[in-house]
């Protein structure tokens, strides 16, 4: 099939397939996800809060198992693929600088930068090493005045900024970056925030004589919504939904499930006792601390800088590692909003072939 769908091109990185696969931290996706994606044209991603839940030292140095474990993600990856990388880092992880300098060190093609806006000094964000490097930089946002207090503080302290945004509206899984209030307010749809975000990084492009590629994030199911997204200004999409139910998947099969067995109203919002909404799957493990059950927590990890974890009615990391190993008893899944769609596992091949002949109809 001769594609018609544009490159993705981020400075000097190009992509033949506008999608980036999004970061699904905890273990969802890892080397094994990630050079997938990249192997079919796409941006693999690897997601790194709680990357290190697997080495041995994860409960008594979780920074270090964390760094060791993305090393050797990133690394398997390139071994796995000759396509493009990239590395999801929360802003509101502890150990936030420390994986941005190992992303750099191991030559990620691009960071993409969650849970909060980079506006600090360089000792946050390693912008000094970024100019150096081949890595791209990525802001993740939720609204236009985001991406502008984002690119004017970065013009202000670096005279830099960065290769491309990702926006993403309200559909989106996991934790979001919105009240509860504004979640099913048209105002802040995909569709309204989208343009809205292209026009101000076009003043900047102009500014700086550099492309600077928008990619809508959050809902996006179908190449329907791709074709549409892209008309709209995007230069590509990011999807992790869709990604968790294939085979290479790093999840569980029974994490795999339950994107399988949910059903519309399955889908639901929870108040994460980071302090922020997300966007779950609905069991008996959020049933029961929606009905006011709290556990006695205790933190051996630190992860997220948020996490008020004296007060909170459960360690949604421990949550999150469970859910990722099948033992929903003791955790839950994140998901996005069309996650109920989904009803069978496939390969990476299959999915993104599926929604490039999706796109090609559309296109007519």
């Amino acid at each position: 099939m001769v594609l018609r769908i544009p490159t993705l091109k981020i400075g000097n990185l190009e992509v033949k397939v506008p999608i980036i696969q999004g970061g699904m931290g905890v273990g969802i996706s890892l080397s094994g996800l990630a050079s997938a994606v990249a192997n079919e044209g796409g941006i693999g991603v690897i997601a790194t809060a709680g990357i290190g839940m697997f080495e041995p030292d994860f409960g008594t140095n979780p920074k270090e198992a964390n760094i060791r474990a993305l090393r050797k993600e990133i690394r398997q990856a390139r071994e796995a693929t000759k396509g493009a990388i990239g590395v999801n880092i929360m802003l509101a992880l502890t150990d936030y600088n420390e994986l941005c300098l190992t992303a750099v060190e191991e030559g990620a093609d691009i960071i993409f930068l969650g849970a909060g806006l980079p506006l600090k000094d360089p000792t946050i964000l390693p912008i000094d090493k970024l100019k150096r490097s081949t890595t791209k930089v990525a802001p993740i946002v939720s609204s236009a005045r985001a991406i502008k207090i984002i690119f004017q503080n970065w013009v202000r302290l670096y005279n830099y900024i960065p290769d491309a945004v990702v926006v993403e509206g309200p559909l989106a899984g996991g934790h979001l970056g919105y009240k509860k209030s504004e979640i099913d307010d048209d105002s802040f749809k995909l569709e309204k925030i989208l343009p809205e975000v292209v026009r101000i990084v076009y003043s900047f492009e102009q500014q700086f004589k550099k492309k600077i590629p928008v990619i809508a994030a959050g809902g996006i199911y179908t190449g329907q919504d791709i074709l549409k997204f892209m008309q709209l200004g995007a230069s590509g999409v990011q999807m992790g939904t869709r990604f968790v139910a294939t085979e290479e998947c790093d999840a569980s099969n029974e994490f795999k499930q339950t994107y399988i067995n949910a059903r519309k109203d399955d889908i639901v919002i929870i108040n994460s006792p980071v302090g922020m909404p997300g966007r779950a799957i609905k069991n008996k493990f959020i049933d029961e601390f929606n009905n006011g059950k709290k556990e006695p927590v205790s933190c051996p990890y630190h992860c997220l800088k948020p996490c008020d974890y004296q007060n909170a009615p459960y360690c949604i990391a421990l949550a999150l590692t469970n859910a990722k190993k099948g033992r929903f008893n003791f955790g839950f899944a994140f998901a996005g909003a069309n996650a109920y769609l989904i009803d069978k596992i496939i390969t990476v091949k299959e999915l993104i072939q599926s929604l490039l002949l999706e796109y090609e109809l559309a296109l007519g």
